[in-house]
């Protein structure tokens, strides 16, 4: 699968690592990480500080998948909003959801104190605004949602964004301490703290096929073969080729990055900013005083297609981002880039064990908060994998209800 096309910014923005080799002979490990994008560097973090034996492979360049397409938003709140999943969920998983969504934040903020390698994490407040009249009285509901749980949120009407920003909408939600990120940085940070502490990292390493064993499972690559106590599938999307889930759902998303800017007038204290429509738009800024914004998804995953629309696409992202901020003049993309999006209809990750592939966990953190499923998604597999348990994998299995779907903001 072709997962992107186009210039991501953030290829210019990794300093010098080492490479790693395709795997020229037969191996063994306690776990097999397939996948070397958020959720499979994540997993091999967290799986190297409990003591175990760990070898990640990608057919590709380490996170040169989606996670080199990422737009690197960090946030508490979903495509599907916390009063949307209490209809569906009930009030405790659907809380439970979101504050996992929180303290993965908090997770990869500790993580990237850790790594050698800056992957320019800092915290950032959210506007989530309204972008029609029509969508003030959801917008309402899940202000009045997250307050009434705990989450650190204001409600702020037409007069009040007026006044922070250099544009007026009809009311939003303004959410502290969300963060943002280099996803492409981070995922070759984990990596690397992963190989410096015992993990064995091979690029250009396909598997092809597997078999189950006594004790374990067999990988088999065109050349050599894997053996494995365990093994986490962190394929992204392309994980719908190993077993295709109805549950998710592939698109196309669009993303520029703008020149290097001299400031930011009309944007209150550089927060992070999305809205309501669906599907919706997306912004941040970023280290080196840029501008990324992305969206006008398309319910596609044609890969020439997607290719096709892009400089148009790149056109219209630049346009809307100019209405917002008029008093930032002269904005262009200097890097557009196109990828594939992975989603599921209820609105929730899919996590832990499939039938046909034993002793396999999927970490597949589909949504607009995937670095963040990601992070929760690896401490559920860990906790299955030393444990045999975690309290959690029960809300996110692939085997879970199909709750009916709220209608979102």
């Amino acid at each position: 699968m072709d997962l992107h096309s186009g210039k991501s910014y953030w290829l210019d923005r990794l300093p010098p690592l080492p490479s790693y080799p395709a795997l020229d002979k037969d191996i063994t490990c306690d776990v097999l990480v397939i996948g070397t994008g958020s959720g499979g560097a994540v997993c091999a973090f967290e799986l190297v500080r409990r003591g175990l034996d760990v070898v990640v492979v990608d057919k590709r360049e380490v996170g040169s998948g989606s996670s080199s397409a990422n737009t690197g938003l960090l946030q508490t709140s979903n495509d599907k909003p916390l009063f949307a999943c209490i209809n569906s969920l009930g009030t405790e998983k659907g809380v439970r959801f979101y504050r996992l969504c929180r303290e993965a934040l908090t997770r990869i903020e500790v993580i990237s104190k850790m790594l050698d390698v800056d992957p320019e994490f800092k915290r950032r407040d959210s506007l989530y605004y309204a972008s029609s009249e029509a969508d003030v009285a959801d917008l309402r509901k899940e202000y009045e949602a997250l307050s009434a749980h705990g989450f650190d949120v204001e409600y702020w009407e037409e007069r009040v964004i007026g006044e922070r920003f250099s544009f007026r909408k009809p009311a939003a939600i303004y959410t502290r301490n969300d963060a943002e990120i280099n996803p492409y940085r981070y995922v070759n940070a984990l990596l690397l703290y992963a190989s410096r502490h015992g993990a064995r990292i091979y690029e250009h390493t396909e598997i092809k096929r597997h078999t189950e064993t006594a004790d374990g499972i067999e990988f088999y690559t065109p050349a050599n073969r894997i053996r494995a106590r365990y093994a986490i599938v962190a394929a992204g999307y392309e994980a719908q080729e190993w077993r295709r889930n109805p549950n998710a759902a592939i698109a196309s998303t669009f993303a520029v990055a703008t020149q290097r800017l001299d400031g930011f007038p009309g944007w209150h204290e550089r927060s992070l900013i999305w809205e309501t429509a669906r599907p919706y738009l997306y912004m941040r800024t970023t280290a080196d005083n840029r501008i990324i914004v992305g969206g006008l998804d398309e319910p596609m995953n044609d890969a020439e297609e997607r290719e096709r629309m892009l400089p148009h696409k790149a056109e219209l992202l630049i346009e809307q981002l100019q209405s917002l901020f008029p008093q930032i003049p002269g904005l262009r993309a200097e890097y557009h880039w196109t990828a594939a999006f992975g989603d599921t209809h209820d609105g929730l990750p899919l996590i832990g064990t499939q039938e046909s592939f034993p002793r396999c966990f999927f970490t597949l953190g589909y949504g607009g908060n995937g670095t963040a499923y990601c992070t929760f998604a690896s401490q559920i597999i860990a906790g299955l994998i030393t444990d045999g348990y975690h309290p959690d994998a029960d809300l996110f299995r692939f085997n879970r209800p199909k709750w009916p779907t709220a209608t979102p903001v």
